[in-house]
């Protein structure tokens, strides 16, 4: 039989509607197993299990067909000890039946550093070393001395500390400073449009503090505190404004864009890094 006549006979034919027929039920086979094995269209809204302890974590990912996985530990104060404090992916997000919810818990035990020596060191120097070395910077009080802007004492809870002193990570360390034998002043950061911790910086990248800052009602929820800035200051900025060095500035913050000025321009977050803590009010019950 010649190759014209083969390809004409029944059995080529054959052959050929039985390979088209196996080459469609293999792929029908491979997306209805693909579909099942990727739960395609089955995605559900992640639950919100920071703020539970293991077992109460358990419970929720269980109930939601989740698995729930602790991969790490943690020390905050947002959340009570052996509680979980963070969550991949965040309550919201899409995903689907039977995945992982990577959490890591509050420790038990805090961590401990040591404190550095800031004594003698410019203000800037001092509150790079405070939070490289896991602390966080608080006020700072200016008194009359030969130095500007040099730190004299270290304190913590109003006591002094002695470099080397073991204290819980993430503590508030308050400096005294020079201020010079005259009433020195410095010029009045423009606050408005920055989030919180851009405002920080900027007021004690001046020599100031931060005084209350006040969450207005559409700020809601923890991410909504890290999104809100600054509509409103205390002193209010004017270009040849100034205070005295250590003197407190105030702010509001909100997430309602039509509060701020008319003449305000967007702060980039890139330019700022993050800031110490300070006396505040605000609302932290999210985490409850």
């Amino acid at each position: 039989m010649s190759v014209k006549e083969f390809f004409k006979s029944r059995i080529f034919w054959k052959q050929m509607g039985l390979a088209v027929v196996i080459g469609v039920a293999i792929i029908l086979i491979l997306i209805i197993w693909l579909n099942i094995y990727t739960r395609h269209g089955q995605s559900r809204s992640t639950p919100e299990v920071r703020g539970l302890t293991i077992a109460e974590a358990k419970h929720v990912t269980d109930k939601n067909h989740v698995r729930l996985k602790i991969i790490d530990s943690v020390y905050t104060t947002f959340v009570p000890r052996g509680c979980i404090a963070e969550q991949t992916p965040l309550p919201g997000h899409r995903i689907k039946k039977g995945r992982t919810i990577i959490a890591t818990i509050n420790a038990f035990n805090p961590e401990m550093v040591a404190v550095p020596d800031l004594v003698g060191l410019p203000r800037r120097q001092a509150l790079s070393v405070i939070e490289t070395s896991g602390l966080e910077v608080g006020q700072l009080n200016y008194v009359p001395d030969l130095t500007v802007d040099f730190v004299l004492r270290q304190l913590i809870h109003g006591r002094e500390v002695s470099p080397g002193d073991s204290v819980q990570k993430g503590m508030i360390v308050d400096l005294v400073l020079g201020r010079g034998l005259s009433s020195q002043r410095t010029p009045l950061p423009r606050l408005t449009g920055c989030t919180l911790d851009q405002a920080r910086t900027e007021i004690l990248g001046s020599s100031l503090n931060l005084g209350v800052y006040v969450f207005d009602s559409s700020v809601k929820t923890s991410d909504d505190s890290l999104n809100a800035f600054v509509y409103k200051q205390s002193p209010e900025y004017h270009i040849d404004a100034s205070v005295q060095l250590g003197s407190a500035v105030y702010i509001w913050l909100t997430t309602d864009s039509l509060k701020l000025p008319s003449d305000t321009t967007s702060v980039d977050s890139d330019t700022y890094g993050t800031g110490g803590g300070t006396t505040a009010e605000h609302d932290l019950s999210f985490f409850k």
